[in-house]
């Protein structure tokens, strides 16, 4: 593939974009042809965010904040729910908390400035009480028990907490009920002066929409003009091992279920980092994609199920690589991923195997273009990473063998590595 990509793919990303002077950032790519509108309106705050310094003050958080305050964004000071007024205009109205970001979106074929509206209105003018904070733990604590009670969940994180000894990423996005017992209306109203002003964040919007409808609801929502004084993101120092090799326990699952990490370098804060996260993407599809060698073996041999797969995380302080999936002898499927992390590394990547993940990772980018919420999700995301779609794409068709292959020698570290397994509680 050339290093330009082809004119009909590079017009199907050619999106605008604002930076308006109080720091909020606008992206809108109109799809002719489409009438359905997907927005999302996000903020750069998500649950490793744990602690941060502004005027000089340095304020700490606990454990599933970002989730909570997610919840409470959707109450007014008139008891209004953004849900209610959603409904009224046929809107599919969401909202989600990642490591690292959190976002509310619609999507809409109707009354599209009308719910532009709604989406800023809510976000932009919280209101918290202790009575409704109070009343917003007990329905998390339920959320919480929830995620407790999933396996595949308790594993990853256990997974995380046996890779990292400090880093947030380590505990859950949703917290715990006793974490999120600290929170008090001054934590929350300190988040959003730190973190949900327009300056840290981005209005991201495609479909059949165009910029000065963007514009023109930011107008009315009469957001503040000026940046605030500037937020430093703190993070805990993180040694270079693991923090735990092994853990077991048992939950009520019909087959054991394992997840095993690789705690990697983490990139510097600022650093391009799309060449490492395509690098990673294709090694996960190299070592146990269902095209792979270990996946049609392990598979065949009845020693993993269809969910069985590898997945990568990169995040401000950390970047890890996991392996994961339900195996009646998981630790036998941990050495044979070892064996074949070992076989690639000494023999090198199959050529035509890399050419054959490499197109299919291409593809699927190029059938995410016909998908308005993809695409809205696409240019939220790569804002927020400091990149656009177009250069997303540029790098997975720019990758090659030898960059790959150059990760390869340098990540996956055997001595670097945490396992879970998760035992049927009746064996």
């Amino acid at each position: 593939m050339s290093q330009n990509l082809p004119k009909a793919t590079a017009d199907a990303l050619r999106f605008e974009e604002k930076i308006l002077p109080n720091g909020l950032a606008l992206r809108v790519l109109p799809m002719p042809g489409f009438q359905a509108v997907h927005a999302i309106y996000a903020t750069n705050f998500g649950s490793v965010n744990r602690g941060f310094t502004q005027n000089g003050k340095t304020v700490e958080l606990p454990a599933g904040i970002a989730h909570f305050l997610e919840h409470k964004m959707f109450e007014s000071e008139d008891g209004t729910d953004a849900f209610s007024l959603y409904a009224e205009t046929g809107a599919s109205p969401n909202a989600y908390t990642g490591f690292d970001r959190t976002s509310y979106i619609f999507t809409a074929t109707n009354e599209i400035d009308r719910n532009l509206d709604i989406l800023l209105s809510f976000v932009g003018h919280p209101h918290f009480t202790a009575q409704t904070i109070a009343k917003e733990q007990g329905i998390i604590g339920q959320e919480i028990k929830m995620y407790e009670d999933n396996a595949d969940t308790r594993a990853v994180f256990a997974m995380l907490a046996g890779l990292y000894k400090n880093h947030p990423v380590r505990d859950e996005i949703v917290g715990t009920v006793e974490s999120i017992a600290e929170i008090t209306p001054e934590m929350l109203y300190a988040c959003c002066d730190a973190f949900y002003n327009p300056s840290n964040m981005a209005l991201c919007a495609a479909g059949n929409i165009t910029m000065q409808q963007l514009e023109a609801a930011v107008e009315r929502a009469g957001l503040p003009k000026e940046k605030p004084a500037e937020t430093i993101r703190n993070f805990p120092k993180e040694p270079e091992e693991v923090a735990k090799k092994q853990q077991e326990f048992t939950m009520p699952v019909s087959m054991p279920i394992f997840a095993m990490g690789f705690k990697e370098t983490p990139l510097p804060a600022g650093a391009d980092t799309t060449k490492t996260e395509v690098v990673c993407d294709l090694l996960t599809e190299l070592l146990c994609g269902e095209t792979s060698p270990l996946y049609r073996r392990l598979y065949d041999e009845g020693l993993v199920q269809p969910g069985f797969g590898a997945d990568y995380g990169q995040h401000q302080g950390c970047l890890y690589m996991m392996f994961s999936g339900e195996s009646e002898q998981p630790e036998l499927v941990q050495q044979e991923i070892l064996k074949e992390i070992e076989r690639q590394r000494t023999e090198g990547i199959d050529a035509a195997q890399f050419e054959t993940c490499k197109k299919m990772m291409y593809g699927a980018a190029i059938s995410d273009l016909e998908n308005v919420e993809r695409v809205a999700s696409l240019l939220s995301v790569s804002y927020f990473r400091g990149r656009t779609p177009a250069g997303e794409l540029e790098a997975v068709a720019n990758i090659t063998l030898e960059d790959v292959q150059n990760g390869l020698a340098t990540m996956l570290n055997p001595q670097k590595c945490s396992s879970v397994i998760v035992r049927p509680a009746n064996e």
